[in-house]
């Protein structure tokens, strides 16, 4: 990623630092650091986690130095969040529709079937759209070092493949705890079920729900493969997931520190991004391997047109403004 692809981000993060309490006078900072998924190497929470780990305590020359604490030792993404946005955890990788739940202009970024690939989404998040975006969330003590990605999210399921809209009807998919998501399985006919990630696995293991959706990636590091036989590549939802740190936090480090964090927050998005991508691949054939079965979802116009009025719906959320943006960079 550019440098200055991240102007309008590294801008809005600078400018929400500027007017700080006492730098912290210890010779090194601990930055308790969360997410929900596990320590796997092709976790993309966890992939983001280890390269601004990594990154800051570099950039920092020691004096910065990461604690892990993956696969919700801290919390569901919830409580993780709201961990960040209080003080009480200084850095998290948190799934956008879980923040969309304290500043539902993040939305934007779930609407079924927008962005057209990985590029395209990445071009929106670091400019204008994704500057806006981050401002919004600032004035919530929680400030965007980055907007990593899990790759498109995928529909997988114990009924049967998906390939027309007609084929999610009935089928009870659990869905994250956001009004878009539960809206979107609903319009195409499915049973959203609302429930916590930590719940999920267990679910699907004894028929409470028939699938969920999900990228590859934390298919495979969840182990979903052993509880699901059908994974059908929809690629309905992007799926951005903010690297974000307290700006009670922020506060607290000197000025060096400060600028090590968010030049940290730029590598480690540019590596995540980078080894999301490539990893994809091979996941899909590994997962072919351990006994789902794949199928590709050619035409998706169907489903845009199944999930339409969700676009009205969102537009009366998140504004004309951001949702003009968001259209006009998929064109």
């Amino acid at each position: 990623m550019k440098r200055r692809n991240m102007l309008a981000l590294s801008a809005l993060v600078s400018a929400v630092c500027a007017f700080s309490m006492p730098a912290i006078s210890s010779a090194q900072t601990v930055l308790k650091m969360g997410w929900t998924t596990p320590d796997s190497p092709t976790d993309p929470y966890s992939v983001g986690a280890r390269a601004f780990k990594e990154a800051v305590e570099k950039l920092s020359k020691g004096s910065i130095q990461v604690q892990m604490y993956p696969n919700r030792q801290l919390g569901e993404e919830k409580q993780v969040m709201e961990g960040v946005r209080f003080g009480t955890v200084d850095v998290a990788i948190i799934t956008n529709a879980v923040i969309a739940q304290i500043e539902p202009a993040f939305q934007i970024n779930d609407l079924p079937f927008l962005y057209s690939n990985e590029a395209q989404a990445q071009k929106a998040l670091d400019g204008k759209l994704g500057g806006e975006l981050a401002a919004m969330l600032a004035k919530k003590n929680i400030i965007v070092l980055g907007y990593m990605e899990g790759g498109f999210r995928q529909m997988i399921n114990n009924k049967k493949p998906v390939t027309v809209p007609a084929d999610v009807k009935g089928v009870k998919y659990r869905v994250m705890q956001n009004p878009l998501f539960i809206d979107m399985f609903t319009s195409l006919g499915g049973a959203a079920i609302p429930m916590a990630w930590g719940e999920t696995f267990t679910a699907v293991q004894q028929g409470t729900i028939d699938g969920l959706e999900i990228p590859i990636a934390v298919i495979d590091s969840s182990k979903m493969y052993e509880v699901t036989k059908f994974l059908s590549l929809t690629n309905h939802t992007y799926s951005a997931i903010e690297l974000i740190i307290s700006k009670r936090t922020m506060d607290k480090l000197t000025p060096e520190q400060r600028a090590a964090v968010i030049e940290a927050g730029k590598v480690a998005t540019a590596a995540q991004r980078k080894a999301a991508g490539s990893d994809v691949k091979d996941l899909l054939t590994g997962l072919q391997k351990k006994g789902m079965t794949v199928n590709s979802v050619g035409d998706v116009t169907a489903f845009r047109q199944s999930v339409q009025p969700i676009y009205e719906k969102a537009r009366k959320t998140v504004g004309d403004s951001l949702m003009n943006q968001a259209l006009d960079a998929v064109k």
